[in-house]
Protein backbone atom coordinates (compact mmCIF):
# COMPACT_ATOMS: atom_id res chain seq x y z
CA UNK A 1 0.00 0.00 0.00
CA UNK A 2 2.78 2.39 0.89
CA UNK A 3 4.42 1.72 -2.44
CA UNK A 4 1.16 2.38 -4.26
CA UNK A 5 0.71 5.71 -2.49
CA UNK A 6 4.27 6.67 -3.27
CA UNK A 7 3.92 5.80 -6.93
CA UNK A 8 0.63 7.68 -7.17
CA UNK A 9 2.01 10.84 -5.61
CA UNK A 10 2.26 13.76 -8.04
CA UNK A 11 5.72 14.68 -9.33
CA UNK A 12 5.58 18.04 -7.54
CA UNK A 13 5.37 16.23 -4.17
CA UNK A 14 8.45 14.12 -4.79
CA UNK A 15 11.62 15.36 -3.15
CA UNK A 16 14.04 17.09 -5.49
CA UNK A 17 17.32 15.26 -5.90
CA UNK A 18 20.00 16.63 -3.63
CA UNK A 19 22.62 18.75 -5.33
CA UNK A 20 25.87 16.93 -5.75
CA UNK A 21 28.55 18.27 -3.46
CA UNK A 22 31.67 19.30 -5.32
CA UNK A 23 34.99 17.85 -4.23
CA UNK A 24 37.79 20.05 -2.93
CA UNK A 25 39.68 19.44 -6.17
CA UNK A 26 36.71 20.67 -8.21
CA UNK A 27 36.47 23.75 -6.00
CA UNK A 28 40.17 24.39 -6.60
CA UNK A 29 39.50 24.35 -10.32
CA UNK A 30 36.66 26.87 -9.98
CA UNK A 31 35.69 28.93 -6.92
CA UNK A 32 38.94 28.42 -4.99
CA UNK A 33 41.24 28.90 -7.97
CA UNK A 34 43.11 31.68 -6.15
CA UNK A 35 43.83 29.55 -3.07
CA UNK A 36 47.20 28.10 -4.24
CA UNK A 37 48.37 31.61 -5.15
CA UNK A 38 47.34 33.00 -1.75
CA UNK A 39 49.06 30.11 0.05
CA UNK A 40 52.21 30.66 -2.00
CA UNK A 41 52.14 34.41 -1.31
CA UNK A 42 51.78 33.84 2.43
CA UNK A 43 54.67 31.35 2.31
CA UNK A 44 56.83 33.94 0.55
CA UNK A 45 55.97 36.58 3.15
CA UNK A 46 56.84 34.22 6.01
CA UNK A 47 60.14 33.28 4.37
CA UNK A 48 61.21 36.87 3.73
CA UNK A 49 60.04 37.98 7.19
CA UNK A 50 62.39 35.37 8.67
CA UNK A 51 65.24 36.52 6.43
CA UNK A 52 64.79 40.27 7.06
CA UNK A 53 63.55 42.11 10.14
CA UNK A 54 62.31 45.06 8.06
CA UNK A 55 60.28 43.10 5.51
CA UNK A 56 57.00 43.42 7.44
CA UNK A 57 57.61 47.01 8.53
CA UNK A 58 54.97 49.54 7.39
CA UNK A 59 57.57 51.42 5.36
CA UNK A 60 58.67 48.35 3.44
CA UNK A 61 55.13 47.06 2.88
CA UNK A 62 54.19 50.47 1.47
CA UNK A 63 57.20 50.28 -0.84
CA UNK A 64 56.23 46.74 -1.84
CA UNK A 65 52.76 47.91 -2.88
CA UNK A 66 54.24 50.80 -4.87
CA UNK A 67 56.67 48.44 -6.59
CA UNK A 68 53.76 46.17 -7.55
CA UNK A 69 51.53 48.87 -9.04
CA UNK A 70 53.03 49.15 -12.54
CA UNK A 71 53.26 45.39 -13.08
CA UNK A 72 49.78 44.96 -11.58
CA UNK A 73 48.23 47.51 -13.94
CA UNK A 74 50.01 45.98 -16.93
CA UNK A 75 48.74 42.56 -15.81
CA UNK A 76 45.21 43.93 -15.53
CA UNK A 77 45.32 45.06 -19.16
CA UNK A 78 46.75 41.75 -20.34
CA UNK A 79 43.89 39.97 -18.53
CA UNK A 80 41.38 41.29 -21.09
CA UNK A 81 43.51 40.07 -24.00
CA UNK A 82 44.17 36.63 -22.52
CA UNK A 83 40.46 36.18 -21.80
CA UNK A 84 39.76 36.25 -25.56
CA UNK A 85 42.50 33.69 -26.20
CA UNK A 86 45.04 36.14 -27.61
CA UNK A 87 48.39 37.57 -26.49
CA UNK A 88 49.80 41.10 -26.68
CA UNK A 89 53.60 41.34 -26.73
CA UNK A 90 53.52 45.07 -27.48
CA UNK A 91 52.16 46.31 -24.13
CA UNK A 92 55.60 47.13 -22.70
CA UNK A 93 56.47 49.08 -25.86
CA UNK A 94 53.12 50.90 -25.66
CA UNK A 95 53.91 51.67 -22.03
CA UNK A 96 57.22 53.26 -23.01
CA UNK A 97 56.24 55.13 -26.18
CA UNK A 98 53.09 56.69 -24.70
CA UNK A 99 55.02 57.87 -21.62
CA UNK A 100 57.62 59.47 -23.87
CA UNK A 101 54.86 60.99 -26.02
CA UNK A 102 53.27 62.51 -22.92
CA UNK A 103 56.59 63.98 -21.82
CA UNK A 104 57.26 65.42 -25.29
CA UNK A 105 53.92 67.24 -25.32
CA UNK A 106 54.63 68.68 -21.87
CA UNK A 107 58.30 69.63 -22.28
CA UNK A 108 58.56 70.53 -25.96
CA UNK A 109 55.08 71.90 -26.68
CA UNK A 110 54.09 73.25 -23.25
CA UNK A 111 50.83 71.30 -23.16
CA UNK A 112 48.95 70.93 -19.88
CA UNK A 113 50.12 67.76 -18.11
CA UNK A 114 46.58 66.42 -17.76
CA UNK A 115 45.85 67.04 -21.46
CA UNK A 116 49.09 65.22 -22.28
CA UNK A 117 48.03 62.35 -20.03
CA UNK A 118 44.68 62.07 -21.84
CA UNK A 119 46.42 62.06 -25.23
CA UNK A 120 48.85 59.35 -24.09
CA UNK A 121 46.05 57.09 -22.83
CA UNK A 122 44.04 57.61 -26.01
CA UNK A 123 47.14 56.85 -28.10
CA UNK A 124 47.69 53.61 -26.19
CA UNK A 125 44.08 52.53 -26.76
CA UNK A 126 44.24 53.38 -30.47
CA UNK A 127 47.51 51.48 -30.95
CA UNK A 128 46.04 48.44 -29.22
CA UNK A 129 42.84 48.51 -31.27
CA UNK A 130 44.71 48.93 -34.56
CA UNK A 131 46.87 45.89 -33.84
CA UNK A 132 43.72 43.86 -33.13
CA UNK A 133 42.09 45.18 -36.30
CA UNK A 134 45.07 44.07 -38.38
CA UNK A 135 45.03 40.70 -36.66
CA UNK A 136 41.32 40.05 -37.29
CA UNK A 137 41.20 41.54 -40.81
CA UNK A 138 44.33 39.94 -42.28
CA UNK A 139 44.26 36.80 -40.13
CA UNK A 140 47.81 37.09 -38.80
CA UNK A 141 48.28 35.57 -35.30
CA UNK A 142 48.33 38.12 -32.48
CA UNK A 143 51.74 36.81 -31.38
CA UNK A 144 53.31 37.90 -34.67
CA UNK A 145 51.39 41.18 -35.02
CA UNK A 146 52.14 42.42 -31.51
CA UNK A 147 55.74 41.24 -31.61
CA UNK A 148 56.34 43.25 -34.78
CA UNK A 149 54.39 46.20 -33.42
CA UNK A 150 56.49 46.18 -30.27
CA UNK A 151 59.70 46.36 -32.28
CA UNK A 152 58.30 49.23 -34.37
CA UNK A 153 57.21 51.14 -31.27
CA UNK A 154 60.67 50.72 -29.77
CA UNK A 155 62.07 52.47 -32.82
CA UNK A 156 59.40 55.18 -32.59
CA UNK A 157 60.30 55.72 -28.94
CA UNK A 158 63.93 56.38 -29.88
CA UNK A 159 62.85 58.81 -32.60
CA UNK A 160 60.61 60.79 -30.24
CA UNK A 161 63.28 61.17 -27.57
CA UNK A 162 65.56 64.23 -27.64
CA UNK A 163 69.34 63.95 -28.25
CA UNK A 164 69.84 63.56 -24.50
CA UNK A 165 67.67 60.40 -24.67
CA UNK A 166 65.66 61.59 -21.65
CA UNK A 167 62.88 63.96 -20.69
CA UNK A 168 62.87 65.17 -17.08
CA UNK A 169 59.43 65.68 -15.53
CA UNK A 170 60.41 67.34 -12.26
CA UNK A 171 58.18 70.37 -11.77
CA UNK A 172 55.79 69.37 -14.57
CA UNK A 173 53.00 68.32 -12.22
CA UNK A 174 53.18 64.66 -13.24
CA UNK A 175 55.44 63.91 -10.27
CA UNK A 176 52.56 64.80 -7.92
CA UNK A 177 50.88 61.49 -8.75
CA UNK A 178 53.67 59.47 -7.13
CA UNK A 179 54.28 61.97 -4.34
CA UNK A 180 50.67 62.23 -3.13
CA UNK A 181 49.52 60.20 -0.13
CA UNK A 182 46.09 60.06 1.50
CA UNK A 183 46.42 59.74 5.26
CA UNK A 184 44.52 60.20 8.51
CA UNK A 185 40.74 60.58 8.44
CA UNK A 186 40.73 60.97 4.65
CA UNK A 187 42.16 57.47 4.24
CA UNK A 188 39.34 55.99 6.30
CA UNK A 189 36.76 57.90 4.28
CA UNK A 190 38.26 56.36 1.14
CA UNK A 191 38.14 52.94 2.83
CA UNK A 192 34.47 53.38 3.80
CA UNK A 193 33.47 54.47 0.30
CA UNK A 194 35.29 51.55 -1.29
CA UNK A 195 33.74 49.05 1.13
CA UNK A 196 30.26 50.49 0.55
CA UNK A 197 30.64 50.19 -3.22
CA UNK A 198 31.91 46.62 -2.86
CA UNK A 199 28.94 45.75 -0.61
CA UNK A 200 26.45 47.28 -3.05
CA UNK A 201 27.98 45.30 -5.90
CA UNK A 202 27.82 42.04 -3.91
CA UNK A 203 24.21 42.74 -2.87
CA UNK A 204 23.16 43.55 -6.44
CA UNK A 205 24.76 40.37 -7.72
CA UNK A 206 23.10 38.20 -5.05
CA UNK A 207 19.70 39.84 -5.61
CA UNK A 208 19.88 39.35 -9.36
CA UNK A 209 20.77 35.67 -8.93
CA UNK A 210 17.86 35.19 -6.53
CA UNK A 211 15.41 36.91 -8.88
CA UNK A 212 16.61 34.61 -11.64
CA UNK A 213 15.60 31.60 -9.53
CA UNK A 214 19.13 30.57 -8.63
CA UNK A 215 20.09 29.36 -5.18
CA UNK A 216 21.85 32.08 -3.21
CA UNK A 217 23.71 31.55 0.05
CA UNK A 218 23.73 35.07 1.48
CA UNK A 219 26.22 34.09 4.18
CA UNK A 220 28.90 32.82 1.78
CA UNK A 221 28.10 35.07 -1.18
CA UNK A 222 27.33 38.34 0.59
CA UNK A 223 28.20 38.51 4.29
CA UNK A 224 31.54 36.69 4.23
CA UNK A 225 33.00 38.56 1.22
CA UNK A 226 32.12 41.90 2.82
CA UNK A 227 33.55 40.90 6.20
CA UNK A 228 36.76 39.52 4.68
CA UNK A 229 37.07 42.54 2.41
CA UNK A 230 36.58 44.91 5.36
CA UNK A 231 39.25 43.13 7.42
CA UNK A 232 41.85 42.93 4.65
CA UNK A 233 41.33 46.47 3.36
CA UNK A 234 41.09 47.90 6.87
CA UNK A 235 44.32 46.18 7.87
CA UNK A 236 46.00 47.54 4.75
CA UNK A 237 44.89 51.09 5.59
CA UNK A 238 46.20 50.70 9.14
CA UNK A 239 49.60 49.54 7.90
CA UNK A 240 49.86 52.28 5.28
CA UNK A 241 48.80 54.97 7.78
CA UNK A 242 51.63 53.81 10.03
CA UNK A 243 53.99 55.05 7.31
CA UNK A 244 52.70 57.92 5.16
CA UNK A 245 49.16 56.94 4.27
CA UNK A 246 47.67 55.45 1.12
CA UNK A 247 49.83 56.28 -1.93
CA UNK A 248 47.72 57.75 -4.71
CA UNK A 249 49.27 55.25 -7.14
CA UNK A 250 47.99 52.36 -5.01
CA UNK A 251 44.54 53.96 -4.84
CA UNK A 252 44.49 54.36 -8.64
CA UNK A 253 45.32 50.65 -9.01
CA UNK A 254 42.56 49.73 -6.54
CA UNK A 255 39.99 51.81 -8.45
CA UNK A 256 41.05 50.21 -11.72
CA UNK A 257 40.64 46.75 -10.17
CA UNK A 258 37.15 47.68 -9.01
CA UNK A 259 36.10 49.03 -12.40
CA UNK A 260 37.54 46.02 -14.22
CA UNK A 261 35.80 43.65 -11.79
CA UNK A 262 32.47 45.37 -12.43
CA UNK A 263 32.96 45.24 -16.20
CA UNK A 264 33.83 41.54 -16.19
CA UNK A 265 31.12 40.41 -13.78
CA UNK A 266 28.22 42.78 -14.30
CA UNK A 267 28.21 43.81 -17.96
CA UNK A 268 27.30 42.15 -21.24
CA UNK A 269 30.75 43.02 -22.56
CA UNK A 270 32.34 40.98 -19.77
CA UNK A 271 30.11 38.03 -20.63
CA UNK A 272 31.12 38.33 -24.28
CA UNK A 273 34.81 38.32 -23.35
CA UNK A 274 34.47 34.96 -21.60
CA UNK A 275 32.27 33.57 -24.38
CA UNK A 276 34.78 34.50 -27.09
CA UNK A 277 37.64 33.08 -25.05
CA UNK A 278 35.90 29.76 -24.44
CA UNK A 279 34.69 29.23 -28.02
CA UNK A 280 34.93 32.05 -30.51
CA UNK A 281 33.12 30.14 -33.24
CA UNK A 282 30.15 29.42 -30.96
CA UNK A 283 30.17 33.05 -29.88
CA UNK A 284 30.12 34.17 -33.53
CA UNK A 285 27.16 31.90 -34.27
CA UNK A 286 25.37 33.33 -31.23
CA UNK A 287 25.57 36.79 -32.82
CA UNK A 288 28.54 38.15 -30.91
CA UNK A 289 30.82 40.37 -32.99
CA UNK A 290 34.03 38.55 -32.15
CA UNK A 291 36.29 40.94 -34.05
CA UNK A 292 34.84 43.96 -32.23
CA UNK A 293 35.18 42.29 -28.83
CA UNK A 294 38.84 41.52 -29.53
CA UNK A 295 39.49 45.07 -30.71
CA UNK A 296 38.00 46.43 -27.49
CA UNK A 297 40.07 43.99 -25.41
CA UNK A 298 43.28 45.11 -27.12
CA UNK A 299 42.25 48.77 -26.84
CA UNK A 300 41.78 48.33 -23.08
CA UNK A 301 45.17 46.64 -22.80
CA UNK A 302 46.82 49.49 -24.72
CA UNK A 303 45.13 52.23 -22.72
CA UNK A 304 45.91 50.50 -19.43
CA UNK A 305 49.56 50.06 -20.48
CA UNK A 306 49.70 53.81 -21.13
CA UNK A 307 48.36 54.50 -17.63
CA UNK A 308 51.06 52.23 -16.20
CA UNK A 309 53.68 54.13 -18.20
CA UNK A 310 52.44 57.46 -16.87
CA UNK A 311 52.59 56.23 -13.28
CA UNK A 312 56.08 54.83 -13.81
CA UNK A 313 57.21 58.17 -15.28
CA UNK A 314 55.76 59.97 -12.28
CA UNK A 315 57.71 57.76 -9.91
CA UNK A 316 61.02 57.99 -11.77
CA UNK A 317 60.59 61.73 -12.49
CA UNK A 318 61.29 61.26 -16.17
CA UNK A 319 61.18 59.09 -19.26
CA UNK A 320 63.84 57.79 -21.61
CA UNK A 321 65.15 54.66 -23.27
CA UNK A 322 64.47 52.90 -19.97
CA UNK A 323 60.71 53.59 -20.14
CA UNK A 324 58.52 50.55 -20.68
CA UNK A 325 61.22 48.36 -19.19
CA UNK A 326 63.76 49.69 -21.68
CA UNK A 327 63.75 49.49 -25.46
CA UNK A 328 62.85 45.89 -26.23
CA UNK A 329 60.51 45.63 -23.25
CA UNK A 330 63.16 44.40 -20.83
CA UNK A 331 61.75 42.49 -17.90
CA UNK A 332 58.52 44.51 -17.71
CA UNK A 333 56.81 42.52 -20.45
CA UNK A 334 57.95 39.19 -19.00
CA UNK A 335 56.99 40.18 -15.45
CA UNK A 336 53.56 41.40 -16.60
CA UNK A 337 52.79 38.15 -18.42
CA UNK A 338 54.18 36.13 -15.51
CA UNK A 339 52.06 38.05 -12.99
CA UNK A 340 48.91 37.47 -15.03
CA UNK A 341 49.49 33.74 -15.38
CA UNK A 342 50.75 33.26 -11.80
CA UNK A 343 47.59 35.00 -10.61
CA UNK A 344 45.45 32.34 -12.28
CA UNK A 345 44.57 33.60 -15.78
CA UNK A 346 44.52 30.95 -18.48
CA UNK A 347 46.85 31.33 -21.45
CA UNK A 348 44.18 29.63 -23.55
CA UNK A 349 41.28 31.99 -22.95
CA UNK A 350 38.00 32.04 -21.07
CA UNK A 351 39.25 31.92 -17.48
CA UNK A 352 40.51 34.62 -15.16
CA UNK A 353 39.38 37.43 -12.88
CA UNK A 354 40.71 40.75 -11.62
CA UNK A 355 42.16 39.32 -8.43
CA UNK A 356 44.69 37.53 -10.64
CA UNK A 357 46.31 40.86 -11.52
CA UNK A 358 46.55 41.82 -7.86
CA UNK A 359 47.83 38.48 -6.57
CA UNK A 360 50.26 37.98 -9.45
CA UNK A 361 51.69 41.47 -9.05
CA UNK A 362 52.08 40.94 -5.30
CA UNK A 363 53.95 37.68 -5.92
CA UNK A 364 56.32 39.37 -8.40
CA UNK A 365 56.71 42.42 -6.13
CA UNK A 366 57.32 40.26 -3.06
CA UNK A 367 60.07 38.28 -4.81
CA UNK A 368 61.74 41.47 -6.02
CA UNK A 369 61.42 43.29 -2.70
CA UNK A 370 62.41 40.36 -0.51
CA UNK A 371 65.46 39.38 -2.55
CA UNK A 372 66.61 43.00 -2.66
CA UNK A 373 66.45 43.13 1.14
CA UNK A 374 68.52 39.95 1.26
CA UNK A 375 71.11 41.52 -1.05
CA UNK A 376 70.50 38.92 -3.75
CA UNK A 377 71.51 39.92 -7.28
CA UNK A 378 69.02 40.66 -10.04
CA UNK A 379 69.95 37.48 -11.94
CA UNK A 380 68.63 35.32 -9.10
CA UNK A 381 65.38 37.32 -9.01
CA UNK A 382 64.80 36.58 -12.69
CA UNK A 383 65.48 32.88 -12.13
CA UNK A 384 63.04 32.75 -9.20
CA UNK A 385 60.35 34.61 -11.18
CA UNK A 386 60.73 32.21 -14.10
CA UNK A 387 60.49 29.19 -11.82
CA UNK A 388 57.37 30.62 -10.16
CA UNK A 389 55.75 31.01 -13.58
CA UNK A 390 56.49 27.38 -14.47
CA UNK A 391 55.23 26.28 -11.05
CA UNK A 392 51.97 28.20 -11.44
CA UNK A 393 51.22 26.66 -14.84
CA UNK A 394 52.19 23.22 -13.52
CA UNK A 395 49.76 23.55 -10.61
CA UNK A 396 46.98 24.38 -13.08
CA UNK A 397 47.74 21.26 -15.12
CA UNK A 398 47.90 19.06 -12.00
CA UNK A 399 44.50 20.35 -10.88
CA UNK A 400 43.15 19.63 -14.36
CA UNK A 401 44.43 16.05 -14.25
CA UNK A 402 43.19 15.47 -10.69
CA UNK A 403 39.65 16.76 -11.29
CA UNK A 404 39.13 15.81 -14.91
CA UNK A 405 38.14 19.41 -15.60
CA UNK A 406 39.71 21.60 -18.23
CA UNK A 407 41.08 24.60 -16.37
CA UNK A 408 42.74 26.08 -19.46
Amino acid sequence: MANAITNAAPASMKAAPAAKRRSFGELLATDLRALPVVVGLVALWIFFAIQSDVFLSPRNLSNLLLQSVVVGIMSLGLLFVLLVKEIDLSVAAINGVTAVLMAKFIVDFGLSPWAAVAIAIAAGAIIGSLSARWMTYVGVPSFVVTLGLGLALNGAQLLILPPTARYGLMGSGIEEIAQTNIEGAASWVVWAIGLALFGMLALTNATRRKNAGLTVNFMSELVMPIVVGAILSGGTVLILNAHQGIPLMVLIFAVMLGVAGYVLKETQFGLYLYAVGNNDEAARRAGIKVGTIKMLAFAIAGGVAAIAGILAASRTLGVGVFSGGGVGGGTLLLESIAATVIGGVSLFGGRGSVHAALLGALVIGTVQNGLNLMGVENEIRLIVTGLLLVLAVSIDKLIEKATGQQVF
